[in-house]
């Protein structure tokens, strides 16, 4: 998994446009104290801590390597190398969770960590998966990725967590175009950053603002989900 890891790392330090789009997505929930689950090596962490309502960022990174190039990196934001179950403190406004729960096996387990850790401040999961099984290709079991979501299965594991569910659509109608050629129908096993490049710069940015002026799209190569787990002390959302 690590090998193609480091794919998907050197693919998204060309992806910005990418990046900021998903914090895009997100910005209207992303205040107060901040918890990152699966932070990799801090590329999308640096746009969420510049967010101007962002008051601090924890980013939770299991793999030791990666916590070393995070700490090059970005040496002025907290990381903290463990998973979720390793975070003591459940004061939290936001947990954001971009491409992580697919590699979790037990991801109904992994979403009730989430709603713990969130209940003390009603606070807001962020989360954006893979969707669409049909697009399941042997990049993602070189991923480590147990599953691609559809809506139906997100929302019932969502449900089932105690989650109140804000929203939930797909993501990127290009890409799922662009993920089924590359890497279903053809089978490639790595990204080519220069073609990762040119989708970031070109066709991306066309697509991302269709879908958020115009009409969500019927499918996705992802999905964002934003859930808020049910208080046990104050309604954070009446800050919003």
């Amino acid at each position: 998994m690590t090998l193609a890891a480091d794919f998907e790392f050197t693919a998204l330090r060309e992806a910005k446009n990418y990046r900021k789009a998903i914090i895009r997505e997100f910005q209207h929930f992303l205040r107060g104290r901040v918890l990152e689950i699966g932070a990799g090596i801090g590329q999308i962490t640096a746009v969420l801590a510049s967010q101007p309502d962002v008051e601090q960022v924890l980013a939770v990174e299991p793999e030791q390597s990666f916590v070393e190039r995070f700490d090059r990196s970005s040496p002025k934001i907290q990381v903290l190398h463990g998973t979720a179950s390793h975070v003591g403190s459940r004061d939290w406004n936001v947990i954001l969770s971009v491409n992580v729960l697919e590699h979790i096996e037990h991801d109904s387990a992994e979403l009730c960590r989430y709603r713990e850790l969130l209940a003390p401040r009603s606070g807001f999961l962020c989360m954006l998966v893979p969707a669409c099984p049909e697009l399941y290709s042997p990049l993602d079991r070189d991923f480590g990725h147990f599953r691609r979501y559809r809506p139906v299965d997100l929302r019932k594991k969502l449900t089932e967590a105690e989650m109140d569910i804000v929203r939930l659509t797909y993501f990127n109608f290009i890409g799922y175009f662009a993920w089924a050629t590359t890497f279903r129908l053809l089978g490639r096993r790595s990204f080519n950053a220069r073609a990762v490049r040119l989708f970031d710069r070109f066709l991306f940015p066309v697509g991302n603002a269709i879908e958020r002026a115009l009409v969500r799209p019927p499918l996705g190569q992802s999905l964002i989900a934003v859930a808020r787990s049910k208080s046990t002390d104050h309604d954070f959302s009446r800050n919003l």
